[in-house]
Protein backbone atom coordinates (compact mmCIF):
# COMPACT_ATOMS: atom_id res chain seq x y z
CA UNK A 1 0.00 0.00 0.00
CA UNK A 2 2.87 2.52 1.26
CA UNK A 3 4.08 2.25 -2.67
CA UNK A 4 1.03 2.69 -4.10
CA UNK A 5 0.39 5.80 -2.26
CA UNK A 6 3.63 7.35 -2.94
CA UNK A 7 3.14 6.62 -6.85
CA UNK A 8 -0.02 8.54 -6.81
CA UNK A 9 1.76 11.28 -4.87
CA UNK A 10 4.50 11.96 -6.87
CA UNK A 11 2.64 11.50 -10.10
CA UNK A 12 -0.79 12.62 -9.53
CA UNK A 13 -2.07 9.57 -11.72
CA UNK A 14 -3.28 6.16 -10.51
CA UNK A 15 -3.64 2.71 -12.52
CA UNK A 16 -7.08 3.11 -12.48
CA UNK A 17 -7.15 6.46 -14.00
CA UNK A 18 -4.82 5.22 -16.82
CA UNK A 19 -7.38 2.07 -17.45
CA UNK A 20 -9.91 4.80 -17.82
CA UNK A 21 -8.48 6.91 -19.82
CA UNK A 22 -7.23 4.27 -22.36
CA UNK A 23 -11.23 2.37 -22.29
CA UNK A 24 -12.25 6.02 -23.11
CA UNK A 25 -10.21 6.67 -25.86
CA UNK A 26 -10.38 3.25 -27.54
CA UNK A 27 -14.19 3.81 -27.85
CA UNK A 28 -13.28 7.27 -29.32
CA UNK A 29 -10.97 5.72 -31.76
CA UNK A 30 -13.17 2.86 -32.69
CA UNK A 31 -16.41 5.48 -32.74
CA UNK A 32 -14.19 7.57 -35.11
CA UNK A 33 -12.52 5.38 -37.26
CA UNK A 34 -9.11 7.32 -36.50
CA UNK A 35 -7.06 3.82 -36.85
CA UNK A 36 -8.91 2.88 -40.08
CA UNK A 37 -8.91 -1.21 -41.23
CA UNK A 38 -5.98 -1.51 -38.89
CA UNK A 39 -5.56 -3.41 -35.47
CA UNK A 40 -4.00 -1.52 -32.61
CA UNK A 41 -2.75 -1.33 -29.77
CA UNK A 42 -3.56 1.78 -27.12
CA UNK A 43 -1.00 2.01 -24.32
CA UNK A 44 -1.67 4.37 -21.47
CA UNK A 45 1.32 5.09 -18.97
CA UNK A 46 2.18 7.60 -15.73
CA UNK A 47 5.76 8.96 -16.01
CA UNK A 48 6.70 6.80 -13.14
CA UNK A 49 8.37 6.93 -9.85
CA UNK A 50 11.90 7.79 -11.49
CA UNK A 51 10.40 10.65 -13.82
CA UNK A 52 12.51 13.18 -15.58
CA UNK A 53 12.86 16.63 -14.44
CA UNK A 54 13.27 19.18 -17.35
CA UNK A 55 11.43 22.64 -16.30
CA UNK A 56 12.21 24.91 -13.27
CA UNK A 57 8.39 23.71 -12.23
CA UNK A 58 8.99 20.10 -11.72
CA UNK A 59 12.05 21.16 -9.25
CA UNK A 60 9.60 22.81 -7.49
CA UNK A 61 7.03 20.43 -7.56
CA UNK A 62 9.20 17.64 -6.32
CA UNK A 63 11.14 19.75 -3.39
CA UNK A 64 11.62 16.89 -0.74
CA UNK A 65 12.58 14.60 -3.48
CA UNK A 66 15.56 12.33 -3.99
CA UNK A 67 17.13 12.99 -6.96
CA UNK A 68 20.08 12.09 -8.80
CA UNK A 69 21.50 14.50 -11.64
CA UNK A 70 24.05 14.71 -14.42
CA UNK A 71 25.58 18.85 -15.17
CA UNK A 72 27.05 19.98 -18.24
CA UNK A 73 30.48 21.03 -16.33
CA UNK A 74 31.38 19.82 -13.23
CA UNK A 75 30.48 21.56 -10.08
CA UNK A 76 32.64 21.13 -6.85
CA UNK A 77 34.66 18.70 -9.43
CA UNK A 78 31.72 16.28 -10.09
CA UNK A 79 29.30 15.80 -12.83
CA UNK A 80 27.34 13.46 -10.99
CA UNK A 81 25.10 14.51 -8.14
CA UNK A 82 22.47 12.41 -5.73
CA UNK A 83 20.34 14.30 -3.11
CA UNK A 84 17.49 15.54 -1.79
CA UNK A 85 16.11 18.46 -3.85
CA UNK A 86 16.00 21.04 -0.73
CA UNK A 87 15.62 24.45 -2.27
CA UNK A 88 14.88 26.05 -5.78
CA UNK A 89 14.95 29.73 -7.21
CA UNK A 90 16.62 32.24 -9.00
CA UNK A 91 17.94 29.84 -11.64
CA UNK A 92 19.63 27.40 -9.28
CA UNK A 93 18.82 24.18 -7.09
CA UNK A 94 20.14 23.03 -3.82
CA UNK A 95 20.89 19.29 -3.23
CA UNK A 96 21.28 18.31 0.65
CA UNK A 97 23.88 15.30 0.15
CA UNK A 98 23.47 14.02 3.60
CA UNK A 99 20.46 12.15 2.59
CA UNK A 100 22.05 9.92 0.85
CA UNK A 101 23.50 6.66 2.15
CA UNK A 102 27.38 6.32 0.90
CA UNK A 103 28.62 2.60 -0.23
CA UNK A 104 31.41 1.22 -1.50
CA UNK A 105 35.13 -0.54 -0.49
CA UNK A 106 37.54 1.61 1.36
CA UNK A 107 39.02 3.40 -0.96
CA UNK A 108 35.79 4.30 -2.39
CA UNK A 109 34.56 5.48 1.45
CA UNK A 110 37.50 7.76 1.68
CA UNK A 111 36.31 9.51 -1.60
CA UNK A 112 33.16 9.66 -0.63
CA UNK A 113 34.02 11.40 2.82
CA UNK A 114 35.59 13.46 0.98
CA UNK A 115 32.81 14.34 -1.44
CA UNK A 116 30.47 14.27 1.39
CA UNK A 117 32.70 17.18 2.96
CA UNK A 118 30.18 19.93 1.46
CA UNK A 119 26.51 18.08 2.34
CA UNK A 120 25.10 21.39 0.29
CA UNK A 121 25.34 21.58 -3.04
CA UNK A 122 24.56 24.76 -5.18
CA UNK A 123 24.10 23.78 -9.48
CA UNK A 124 22.84 25.85 -12.05
CA UNK A 125 19.50 24.85 -13.68
CA UNK A 126 21.07 25.76 -16.61
CA UNK A 127 23.95 23.15 -15.89
CA UNK A 128 21.98 20.37 -15.57
CA UNK A 129 22.18 18.58 -18.37
CA UNK A 130 19.63 15.44 -17.19
CA UNK A 131 18.10 14.57 -13.78
CA UNK A 132 15.19 12.47 -12.71
CA UNK A 133 13.40 11.26 -9.16
CA UNK A 134 15.33 8.39 -7.15
CA UNK A 135 11.88 6.40 -6.45
CA UNK A 136 11.81 6.10 -2.26
CA UNK A 137 10.20 3.20 -0.94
Amino acid sequence: MRGELSTELLSGITHEDCERFSHDFGTVIDVEDLVPGAEYTLEVSSPGLDRKLNRAEDYERFRGSLVKLQTFQPVAGNRHWQGRLTAVGDGTITLDRSAIQTKGKAKGKAKNAAASADVLVEIALANVEKAQLVPEL
